[in-house]
């Protein structure tokens, strides 16, 4: 009895932590379309950076954490905050020209590309179960793109692009977690994404300055950005990820309702359908992984 009331409360932890990862995520699909009138995707980068570099820079400097920022490995983080800045700004310009749930759909198929970057950069074996998570999630991918003449459109490439750099980033921050602390990552991540969000706006002589009507939705990039992962963060360390998983998979009904409700865009039953294929396929990948 004891054993089934700590599973429940993991799993009741874990929930907490993902609904907060969930309105994170979703807060800031919404935002980013709010603002993409105004501002590009690097000048919302550069911006989204700079709020993350007062928020992490005043914890450390706060906790006495800021001696574990270390000049080691200085590549890798530049290879990871790469990656994750070309994967970020395909995702706002894709939650600009596609419907939110397909954006989302897709975004799921990073741990598929994970499971075949891993024997490149990681030296860590592709299983059988890897494999066949691999072969759902291309399956999935084809039923939520749909790639033809008249469906296959620049959103969804850059969607579908965006996984792929994310998955570079959970196998680069895989390697770094070996030797440096979250609060080392995260400091590099945004002030080289500030670097290069300041690069690529500023390369034409014009960046757009925050407004009124920009500003707040900007906080809300930056905060939620950074609170999603903290949340993604605290249910992984609390939890298996085959109990956070199927929470996060959420996200996808939540978004399609937010897409339904504000933007009027149709509730599509294949991509749902994709989805699942991409999540049946990640969820096998996990329970046999756990059980060797």
């Amino acid at each position: 009895m004891s054993s089934q009331r700590t599973d429940l409360a993991t799993t009741l932890s874990a929930a907490v932590w993902m609904t907060g990862a969930i309105a994170s995520f979703t807060a800031m699909a919404i935002a980013g379309r709010a603002v993409s009138f105004a501002l590009d995707t690097f000048e919302i980068m550069f911006y989204r950076s700079l709020i993350g570099i007062l928020i992490v820079g005043s914890v450390a400097l706060g906790t006495g954490k800021w001696r574990e920022v270390t000049g080691r490995n200085l590549g890798l983080h530049f290879g990871r905050n790469l990656a994750h800045f070309a994967g970020q700004n395909l995702w706002f310009f894709a939650i600009t020209v596609i419907p939110l749930a397909q954006v989302f759909a897709l975004e799921f198929t990073t741990p598929i590309w994970v499971i075949l970057l891993s024997p490149i950069f990681l030296a860590e074996p592709i299983r059988k179960a890897g494999v066949i998570a691999a072969v759902m999630g291309f399956a999935g991918i084809l039923i939520v793109a749909r790639p033809s003449p008249e469906s296959l459109n620049i959103g969804i490439l850059a969607a579908a692009l965006s996984a792929v750099c994310f998955a570079f980033t959970a196998v680069f921050t895989r390697r770094l977690t070996r030797t440096e602390t979250i609060t080392c990552i995260l400091v590099y991540l945004t002030t080289m994404q500030a670097v290069f969000g300041l690069i690529f706006s500023g390369y034409d002589g014009d960046i757009a300055l925050p407004d009124p009507t920009t500003a707040p939705w900007l906080v809300l990039i930056g905060c939620a950005g950074l609170l999603a992962h903290f949340c993604l963060t605290n249910a992984l360390r609390i939890a298996p990820a085959s109990i956070v998983m199927p929470i996060d998979f959420a996200r996808l009904p939540v978004i399609a309702i937010v897409g339904a409700l504000f933007y009027s865009e149709p509730l599509d039953a294949l991509v749902f359908l994709g989805a699942a294929l991409i999540f049946a396929g990640n969820w096998i990948n996990i329970t046999r992984s756990a059980k060797a």
